[in-house]
């Protein structure tokens, strides 16, 4: 009896340091992998739809939108603010801004899910989306938009010396003559073409891995390898796609990032019924 008893009283001390290590490291166990979702065909109705679905969330948690998309257009004022007559760096920043847009709509895509199963919004729950995807794979997807920011801004840094580094007396920061020059003109055709090779590579990996690891338990590799087989199955659709949310993204930038209020929510919430429109998830 001693020894059962000996016995009982380490597994209850073991049990006890564990649950203490789980707190000090913050641990959150693991949770069963989701099935391997199956690709479907997707048609320009399934566009339409998503976009009026997209329209009617966006109109029933306008809150929520006025508060992601609010975040979005400060950054876009106070980075505009920090770089004051400096025209090139505006247009890299106008360039390169919509390639944050994937992961800014996390909170819309939380909305969505929530509308869509008829949950709650719980304005704790919804606001602190990000926090709660830490242990996940959200952080990885966002670390890698990240690293294309900033490999974008070296390359763009880059084309503008290759280009503009040699115009002599000519104050390029605050004149847009320069950017009309033969040198100019070609320099900023060569932003743009750069910057659409990488924001479409960016595009097929996340318009639909993000919404996925939001909302199943998949690893964020997984979800890059679906998010590129749909547009590789549908590329009509999708660049039809990609090209309806840049340039929906690029109007709504020139009102002074105004019409991002209204434009990001829309399509947030569009792409996530896009999504739940790409693929096809097995019954558990």
């Amino acid at each position: 009896m001693s020894g059962r008893s000996t016995l009982g009283h380490y597994e209850a001390e073991a049990c006890l340091r564990i649950a203490y290590v789980d707190q000090l490291t913050d641990y959150i166990p693991p949770r069963d992998a989701s099935p391997r979702p199956s690709i479907r065909t997707l048609t320009f109705q399934d566009l339409v739809t998503s976009l009026f679905r997209g329209w009617h969330d966006a109109r029933r948690a306008w809150p929520f939108g006025l508060i992601f998309a609010g975040f979005y257009v400060a950054g876009g004022l106070i980075l505009t603010f920090l770089s004051p007559g400096f025209l090139w760096q505006i247009i890299l920043l106008a360039l390169a801004f919509p390639l944050f847009a994937p992961f800014a709509a996390v909170g819309l895509y939380e909305v969505s899910r929530r509308l869509e199963r008829s949950l709650r919004l719980d304005g704790s729950e919804i606001l602190g989306v990000l926090w709660r995807e830490r242990n996940r794979e959200i952080p990885w997807l966002g670390g890698l938009i990240v690293f294309y920011f900033l490999f974008y801004s070296f390359l763009a840094h880059m084309i503008f010396a290759l280009f503009m580094g040699l115009s002599a007396m000519t104050n390029v920061s605050t004149s847009w003559e320069a950017f009309l020059t033969p040198n100019g003109l070609t320099m900023i055709a060569v932003q743009v073409l750069v910057g659409a090779v990488l924001g479409l590579l960016l595009y097929a990996l996340t318009v639909i891995s993000l919404p996925l690891v939001l909302d199943k338990e998949i690893d964020f590799v997984s979800a890059m390898i679906l998010s590129v087989g749909v547009v590789r199955q549908n590329p009509a659709v999708m660049f039809t796609w990609a090209f309806i949310l840049g340039a929906v993204m690029l109007l709504a930038m020139i009102p002074a990032f105004l019409g991002l209020l209204v434009a990001l929510p829309v399509l947030g919430h569009a792409s996530w019924h896009l999504y739940r429109r790409a693929l096809s998830h097995p019954v558990a």
